[in-house]
């Protein structure tokens, strides 16, 4: 099943006509989540193919305008397209509001639901569980209340090894019982325990959004070892005054946390408009943490599946 990040828009504050503002999209299982929402982001779906209804769930990370001026295009759009599916929206109490107000001004009835999920930003909150995945809030610390997420695919059970049940004859009535951790009582009474009977399950897939924030080593047990890690980096570190005067990161920065968080994977993004070659971020990222790329529009970033060495 896919794990896969899309990149949408990576640029900070000020679109460019090569760069976006903030916009991702994940999928998870055919689940797909989209995460701020700039301006211009239902554009990028279009153009990356990507099919706007299949998106259920959308993630605000703070109520600057380049992560969400694009929400309202993107729910006007759904509503012109006859939507029937409910929508969910997760962000700052403000947020169902600003849209609230936009409606109404344009006298639109919206022909689907539109929930609103208002989070908190104090400590972290499970905003979503289902099946396959859970999210929580990660806070962060920016010039306005803002929050990351992070998505992490639940834990499967233990496989079966097919080779034990023909091994043992085991009945397929007895399969769940050892998949949840029993044992088997063979025909000659032995017990057989329930590791010798089943493989690992896949590891569990993750992916941790940091939107807008200043350095903050607060937030590495939340994405302690997780697949990937994006991360602002807005600026070198040469202009790391300037970094904290907006309460930005740079791309020193965003590397030492993943070096601290022993991350798998980080992608750096949110550049400012001065930088028209990114060169010298993805330079200064690497000579932290080697394992560093930037985020660049329409490329997708799969996790693959991994097992533990037992498997």
């Amino acid at each position: 099943m896919p794990f896969d990040l899309t990149i949408l828009g990576c640029n900070s504050a000020v679109p460019t006509n090569q760069r976006k503002p903030t916009a991702q999209l994940l999928n998870v299982a055919g689940r797909f989540f989209l995460i701020d929402c700039g301006e211009g982001t239902q554009l990028q779906l279009r153009k990356y193919k990507i099919r706007m209804q299949n998106i259920h769930h959308v993630f605000i990370s703070h109520l600057h305008g380049d992560h969400y001026f694009g929400l309202i295009g993107f729910i006007s759009t759904m509503h012109l397209l006859g939507r029937e599916k409910e929508l969910h929206v997760y962000g700052p109490a403000e947020l169902k509001e600003i849209i609230y107000i936009q409606l109404e001004a344009s006298k639109t009835t919206l022909c689907f639901p539109l929930f609103f999920h208002e989070f908190g930003f104090e400590s972290s909150e499970l905003l979503l569980e289902n099946n396959e995945v859970t999210v929580h809030t990660i806070p962060l610390k920016h010039s306005l209340p803002c929050c990351g997420f992070l998505f992490k695919e639940k834990s499967k059970p233990r496989r079966m090894r097919k080779e034990k049940i023909e091994e043992y004859g085991i009945p397929l009535e007895a399969v769940p019982d050892i998949k949840e951790g029993g044992g088997y009582l063979s025909k000659d009474g032995e017990l057989i325990p329930h590791l010798e009977l089943t493989r690992s399950a896949q590891n569990p897939r993750s992916f941790a959004f940091c939107s807008d924030t200043m350095y903050d080593e607060s937030i590495i047990p939340h994405i302690q070892g997780v697949d990937i890690l994006y991360h602002e980096a807005t600026f070198l570190d040469e202009l790391k005054d300037r970094a904290r005067q907006t309460m930005h990161s740079t791309a020193k920065e965003a590397a030492t946390i993943a070096k601290k968080a022993n991350v798998k994977r980080l992608i750096i993004g949110h550049y400012s408009q001065r930088y028209f070659d990114l060169t010298p971020l993805l330079d200064e990222a690497m000579s932290v943490f080697p394992n560093t790329l930037l985020a660049t529009e329409g490329e997708t970033h799969e996790i693959k599946r991994t097992y533990d060495s037992d498997s």
